[in-house]
């Protein structure tokens, strides 16, 4: 029997008052708003969790059958006993899995205190008994209507008596007995079964079409005999004009006592859809890893000179994330994945100038330098407890603007917390196994069934909570394989190393991977919730798991079998050192499965260079100067060109560096084709100076000059000879560099003083940029500090506030602070100090807020008393005159 049934508590604050402290750590973590401030005493955290916000915010967060219990208790007698809630939860023919679930459901929803009372007497919250019953505007999930009582409340008293004859009652001398005459009658099983059997065969059929619900249905002013027949006995009842209900009693009765036409106590299993070597999956994950870095890397490279304009709303234009996605050779959701990533690590960011545009951050230069394992445990942690959602890129939001990438209306706050709670049901399953996504989805929405689906009329948002939970679970799972966390759908070791989740036995033999055992895990729910579930049967409203001391809290599936390190569930899985701790063990793990960078290549005959793994990053840089890819994959092929030899040349390389840096670095002699492409382009390089006059071109071959004057080609140029050897041009430099480029030609720029000007590429880079912060999905979770020094606060504000006392002079209005005389107070103080007694004070500080205190003066001097505050804990100082007054305490 659980505490509370044998206090008997008559309201929320005692049931609250009569519970240890661990309880309380417990309700103040899983529910963080009530601690937000922090609550003066109990009857403040009881007020405060009574509000339809924290009612709310909790119901959300109930899984389906702790949520159905709920539901069974808002539509029960107020108070109800524990029979009456397992008979509406189980039926008449009762169910055993119901019967061994309902004790930790209730132990959830008493924790929460959304329940209080005894087993005798249970009451839900008055505001979730609001928020859960039916009404005509919010019809209850359990599709019950209102009682008889409720549904006649509006009825004359002389219909409600020939309702009473006509259902072969005798009649009574007032409204309230007959109501509660009919429903005796629609409550006793047999009474009325026997009425029903004498109902006419269509007006049955009528009743079975309610009976599960809407209960409400429609009639006319003249309606059918059956029709006449039930609402004559009052087993259709009007509610409006048209319209009638069909009683709650008459529905139970009908549905063989139960709330809901299936309940579901057991969360359904994750099952595997394939199960493979974990060799394979760590493979396939360390291959796919090295390809987000190399992804990333690339898109870096794209914007390394500036990249994209940021448009006036904010983020990529369609346009923008086309090219984007066509120069990493990818699909344009993939690429908004590439870019949101990179930006929730903190690379990419927009540069603040007037023409703002994005580009690298400092950060990236440091993230390079970076091993590739390290480089990869940022990315991943960056999108782990991201709440900007990349999926939704393209989508529209509530006033039909199209969301882009990069830009606003991104962040969804349960992003963080389905990504984690998704890895933590992969990593319930043994290693190598791939889940099947609808069990995964089947799985979410028992856990969370009201994220999002509020009963409070309030319109949630555009695209709909609980659609977009299903969606960012199967968002998870794409991107989890995309980034390396996962491979072939399996959860890998580094992915399970980087969640601080306990290596899975590779027998495959977990509970997820067993439906139908009799266990209720479904991959990551801990084996002893399952055990708790289902063989704590003993006295009602107690389960196992209240014995044991774990934290209902945490709710049902959100624990893996007991280790130090234990799947995330929540926004912040891990604290900062076990979020190092993981890391550095995740790349551990990682950095021998990635591909060695190579320091060679192989060149071919036809102007190409095969890289056949991935090169080091000079080589690489220098490679990507010198010749364009041509195509990616194991191997990537890089063709040489004039122009990207000319691009080498322009960066200040000559023809002998060229030459020596592919002999070095290449495992094939150097065909003749490249050697003569090299020397031709540098030949010819540099030939033509450009300079600024607007623009000249000069030439000590006057001979070339006339070529290029005769050139037809030349004419949107507007060329001018100067001199023999000068011409001149009514345009800047680089068009008229681009335009003898496009005739052939192999100039080069010079600087005012005649030298030829090296064209490097200019790396730009924003100021130094933070990360996006994720946007909480409410107040985050308290820590232990906080959460001792708030419980020891609100005893002491309790204490303070019930303590018995002995008022002096006269209360002021409300009774609240007793209003002694200067003379009194401080009479009565000096008392205190002579005699060590307590005394109970009303304060009011220096900003004027007023509050009680139990303090035990110490001594009296100068204006002030110097006591030992209770509430505060500590030896404190207060002012005599800002104490409104003064009492005893009473000696009991």
């Amino acid at each position: 029997m659980s505490p509370e049934a044998h206090s008997a508590p008559r309201s929320l604050a005692e049931a609250l008052r009569a519970r240890d402290d661990s309880s309380l750590a417990a309700l103040l973590r899983s529910r963080p708003d009530l601690v937000t401030p922090v609550p003066t005493d109990l009857t403040q955290l009881a007020t405060r969790a009574g509000t339809r916000a924290s009612v709310l915010r909790a119901l959300e967060r109930l899984d389906r059958f702790a949520l159905q219990t709920a539901e069974a208790l808002a539509v029960a007698p107020d108070p109800a006993s524990y029979d009456t809630l397992l008979g509406l939860m189980a039926g008449d023919a009762g169910d055993p899995a119901v019967a061994g679930a309902l004790p930790r459901a209730l132990h959830t929803l008493r924790e929460q205190a959304l329940v209080w009372g005894g087993d005798d007497r249970l009451r839900l919250v008055r505001t979730a008994r609001e928020v859960l019953a039916p009404s005509p505007q919010h019809p209850s999930p359990t599709g019950l209507g209102p009682t008889v009582q409720e549904a006649t409340s509006g009825m004359s008293p002389g219909r409600i008596q020939e309702i009473v004859t006509s259902a072969g009652l005798p009649s009574t001398h007032d409204s309230v007995s007959a109501v509660a005459a009919l429903t005796a009658l629609f409550t006793h099983r047999k009474k009325l079964a026997r009425l029903l059997a004498q109902a006419p065969e269509a007006a049955r059929e009528v009743l079975a079409r309610l009976v599960w619900g809407p209960p409400y249905g429609q009639v006319t002013a003249d309606p059918a005999a059956h029709l006449r027949w039930l609402l004559d006995r009052g087993l259709l009842l009007p509610t409006a004009p048209g319209t009638v209900v069909l009683p709650r009693e008459v529905a139970l009765h009908l549905r063989a006592g139960r709330a809901h036409r299936a309940t579901e106590p057991l969360p359904p299993a994750v099952v595997p859809a394939a199960t493979h070597s974990p060799q394979v999956v760590d493979a396939t994950a360390a291959g796919q890893a090295y390809t987000a870095l190399a992804t990333v890397e690339e898109l870096l490279k794209e914007w390394d000179e500036g990249g994209p304009a940021v448009l006036r709303a904010g983020g990529l234009s369609v346009r923008d994330l086309k090219r984007t996605a066509v120069a990493l050779d990818v699909s344009e959701p993939v690429a908004a994945f590439w870019v949101e990533l990179a930006y929730a690590a903190g690379l990419i960011a927009s540069d603040g100038e007037a023409d703002e545009r994005y580009a690298a951050t400092p950060a990236y230069d440091e993230w390079l330098e970076q091993p590739p394992a390290e480089r990869w445990v940022r990315l991943a942690r960056a999108w782990l407890a991201a709440t900007r959602t990349p999926g939704l890129v393209g989508g529209r939001d509530a006033k039909d603007r199209t969301l882009s990438a990069l830009g606003p209306g991104l962040d969804r706050s349960a992003a963080p917390e389905v990504r984690h709670r998704v890895l933590s049901l992969l990593a319930g399953l043994g290693t190598g196994a791939a889940p099947d996504a609808e069990s995964v989805l089947a799985r979410l929405r028992w856990e969370r069934p009201l994220r999002g689906g509020r009963r409070d009329g309030e319109e949630g948002r555009r695209d709909g909570e609980e659609d977009l939970r299903s969606r960012l679970a199967r968002w998870t799972l794409s991107e989890a394989e995309l980034l390396g966390l996962t491979g072939r759908g399996a959860l890998s070791s580094h992915g399970r190393a980087l969640l601080g989740a306990p290596p899975a036995a590779r027998s495959g033999s977990s509970a997820a991977e067993a439906p139908g055992t009799g266990s209720s895990t479904g991959g990551g729910h801990g084996v002893e919730a399952t055990q708790a579930d289902t063989t704590g049967t003993g006295a009602p409203g107690h389960s196992a798991s209240d014995a044991s001391g774990r934290r209902a809290a945490d709710g049902p599936g959100d624990k893996l079998p007991v280790h130090r390190h234990r799947v995330p569930d929540r926004l912040v899985p891990l604290s900062g050192h076990e979020q190092a701790v993981a890391g550095a063990e995740a790349a551990r793990l990682l950095a021998p499965l990635l591909p060695e960078p190579l320091d060679h290549v192989l060149l071919q005959a036809d102007l190409t260079a095969v890289a056949p793994g991935p090169l080091r990053r000079p080589l690489a840089d220098m490679l990507g100067v010198l010749a364009d890819v041509e195509s990616k994959g194991g191997a990537t092929v890089y063709r040489f060109t004039p122009a990207s030899v000319r691009r080498a040349l322009d960066a200040g390389r000559t023809a002998a560096d060229l030459h020596a840096f592919l002999t070095e670095h290449s495992r094939t002699p150097v065909p003749q084709p490249l050697a003569y492409l090299i020397d031709d382009v540098a030949r010819r390089h540099g030939h033509l100076r450009v300079g600024a006059a607007s623009a000249y071109v000069r030439c000590d071959d006057d001979a070339l000059l006339n070529e290029i004057l005769a050139d037809k080609r030349a004419a949107a140029l507007r060329l001018r000879r100067l001199a023999p050897t000068v011409l001149a041009a009514p345009t800047d430099p680089a068009a008229l560099l681009e335009g003898l480029r496009a005739m052939g030609y192999a100039p080069a720029a010079e600087s005012a003083e005649g030298d030829v000007l090296i064209a490097r590429a200019h790396a730009h880079r924003t100021p130094p940029r933070a990360a996006p912060e994720p946007v909480p999905d409410g107040p985050p979770a308290p820590d232990a500090t906080l959460l001792t020094a708030a419980i020891r606060a609100i005893r002491a504000g309790d204490l303070a506030a019930t303590t018995p006392r002995k008022p002096v002079g006269e209360p002021l209005a409300g009774g609240e602070l007793p209003r002694t005389s200067s003379a009194e107070t401080l009479a009565t103080v000096q008392a205190a100090v002579l005699t060590g007694d307590s005394l109970w004070i009303g304060y009011v500080n220096a900003e004027g807020a007023a509050s009680q205190r139990v303090i035990s003066p110490v001594r009296v001097e100068g204006g002030f008393v110097t006591a030992y505050d209770h509430t505060a804990d500590e030896i404190r100082t207060y002012p005599l005159h800002r104490i409104t007054g003064v009492a005893e305490l009473a000696e009991d």
